[in-house]
Parts: C-alpha cells; structure tokens; sequence
C-alpha cells in the first residue's frame, strides 16, 4: 500500500484548515503545461481569498476501478486502500474542484481517467432494472472548472477530453461554471509563454471562486 505526493498533501491539508477547492493535475509530465496551468488557476483562487490544495495524480499510488462493487453497501471505496482513499476526504470536504489534463489519444490521460472511475463509490443505486441512482455528492452546492490542453490546433483533435471530466462530475452533481481548452502548445512548460492563456487560467480559478462565494 502505498499513498505518497507528501500523504496526499497531508490529507489534502488536514494538519491546517481545509481547502474550499481541490485541484487535480492529471499528466504525467512533471513540470509541463498541464501543471503550470494547474498552478495559475490556483492563484486566480488565492488572489479571491479561495484556499486551494492541488494533487498530481502522477504522484499517487492508486488504481482504476477493479469494479468490485463493495462501495454499493460501503458507500466509499474499501475494495482498494491507496493513494485515493487518502483523498476522499479532502475531495468531500472541498466543494470545489480543478481538473486539468493534456490530451492522450482524443481524451484524457489514464491517470485522470482511473481517477474519475474511482468517484463511482459516490452513486447510490436502487434496485430496479434499469437502476435507479443518485449521488451522494449532489445539492451541495459543489463547483468545478477543467481546463484540457491539445498540441493540435483543431477542437477536433481534443476529442473528448472536456467531455469526458465534464459528463462524470455533472452527474456527480458539480455545477461545471467554466471550461478552458487549449490549443497548439506541446513543448514542457512552452505554456509560460503564453501570457494571455496564463491570464485565462487565473481567471478560471477567479471565476470559480466567485461561484464559491455566490
């Protein structure tokens, strides 16, 4: 069993106040674009008084989704003890997300994608066929915003990528209040160049905290 990325940044800042946004890296690549996106996001929170924690899933030792089903009666994932199970708590206290992820193959990363799997613990099912379902995260006022970024030029070559983080928390019962895809920037960290897509990602973090504060 392993956790790691500082024991989930201590529990996602359990040793301190608790954040009202958790951000959520999903490449694999240390330092690149996804990464400093995640970090200009997190300032346009702080700049509105918003604390934020962030994770690099990279840095995670966790799985996808072994579809055990154990949670149906748990209500939490128990089928698995890693480095998620250190970060449901902070992802419940929070009621704010950040999601950002460069695109692999049309979509998202594996890490993102195991990552949205393993929210499955949050349904509650019924027993009808087909089942019925809610969400035990849903009416609490929860945000999000994702931001994807594309080496291509073309909203095509994205795929699904927003979708694909977009559909799953909807459903989980966040309000997405904004998106940001970005496109035509590959090269590590070649992002920083870009003033104006820095200035964009601040104020996707802004604008999720205004949502916050509403």
């Amino acid at each position: 069993m392993g956790y790691t990325s500082t024991q989930i940044q201590q529990t996602v800042a359990g040793q301190s106040v608790k954040p009202v946004v958790l951000g959520i890296g999903g490449s694999p690549r240390k330092n690149g674009n996804s990464d400093v996106l995640l970090q200009h996001i997190v300032k346009g929170m702080d700049e509105d008084g918003i604390r934020a924690e962030s994770v690099q899933l990279r840095d995670l030792d966790f799985k996808g989704c072994i579809g055990c089903e154990r949670c149906r009666q748990d209500k939490i994932c128990t089928g698995l003890h890693d480095g998620m199970s250190l970060l449901y708590p902070g992802l419940v206290e929070s009621k704010g997300l950040a999601l950002v992820c460069p695109t692999h193959n049309y979509n998202v990363t594996a890490w993102m994608k195991a990552f949205i799997d393993r929210l499955y613990c949050f349904y509650n099912f019924q027993d009808t066929r087909p089942r019925a379902w809610s969400s035990q995260l849903a009416d609490q006022g929860r945000k999000a915003v994702l931001a994807v970024i594309c080496e291509q030029a073309g909203e095509e070559d994205m795929g699904f990528a927003l979708q694909a983080m977009r559909r799953p928390l909807e459903a989980l019962g966040y309000e997405v209040v904004d998106e940001m895809p970005v496109f035509g920037i590959f090269d590590r960290a070649k992002v920083k160049q870009r003033t104006d897509v820095l200035s964009m990602a601040e104020q996707l973090g802004a604008s999720l905290a205004e949502a916050l504060a509403e």
